[in-house]
C-alpha cells in the first residue's frame, strides 16, 4: 500500500516539480464507496472488505483516483470532484483512465437500503440518501430520469 502511494506521489512530484505532503490512509467501511478522499485532512479512506477482495484494482485504479483528488485540491483549490483538473492528473500524470465509478461485487458489503421505485422498476437507496429524501432531496433514476418515490 505504502509503496503504491509513494510511487504515485513521486510521479506527481516529478511531473509538477513540487513536493506534496503524504496522506494518511485509513480503512473504514464506507457504504459502497471503494475509497474516499478527505481533502482538508489529507487522508484517504479505503473500504477494507472491497480492498481485500479487489487488491489489484485498488492499486491500479482506486488509489490513483483518491490520490488525484488530494493532489487536485492541493494544486488548484476547491474544484469539481471529477473535473478537468482531476482528469488531467489521472490521465497525464498517472496514465490511468479517469473512471468515476467501480463495478466491484458488493455481495459481502452489507449496506442497509430502502426500496424506491420509478418508471422502470425498483431502485434501492442507501439509508443516507433515504434520510435526505425525507428532508426534501429528490433523486432521479439513472435509466428513465423519473423521480424516485418510496415503494409502498
Amino acid at each position: 500500500m505504502d509503496q503504491c502511494v509513494t510511487r504515485l506521489y513521486c510521479d506527481a512530484e516529478a511531473y509538477f516539480k513540487k513536493a506534496f505532503p503524504r496522506p494518511t490512509i485509513s480503512y473504514r467501511k464506507s457504504g459502497r464507496n471503494a475509497g474516499t478522499a478527505f481533502l482538508h485532512q489529507n487522508r484517504i479512506n479505503l473500504h477494507p472488505i472491497l480492498f481485500v477482495e479487489n487488491k489489484q484494482a485498488f492499486f491500479d485504479d482506486v488509489i490513483p483516483h483518491e490520490v488525484s483528488h488530494l493532489l487536485a485540491y492541493q494544486l488548484f483549490g476547491r474544484v469539481k470532484p471529477h473535473g478537468p483538473q482531476w482528469q488531467h492528473i489521472m490521465v497525464d500524470v498517472f496514465h490511468v483512465p479517469a473512471k468515476t465509478t467501480h463495478n466491484f461485487d458488493l455481495t459481502n458489503v452489507q449496506v442497509n437500503t430502502v426500496m424506491y421505485q420509478c418508471g422502470c422498476g425498483d431502485v434501492p437507496l442507501t439509508l443516507r440518501r433515504h434520510n435526505k429524501v425525507i428532508k426534501g432531496t429528490e433523486y432521479l433514476c439513472r435509466r428513465c430520469n423519473n423521480t424516485l418515490v418510496i415503494k409502498p
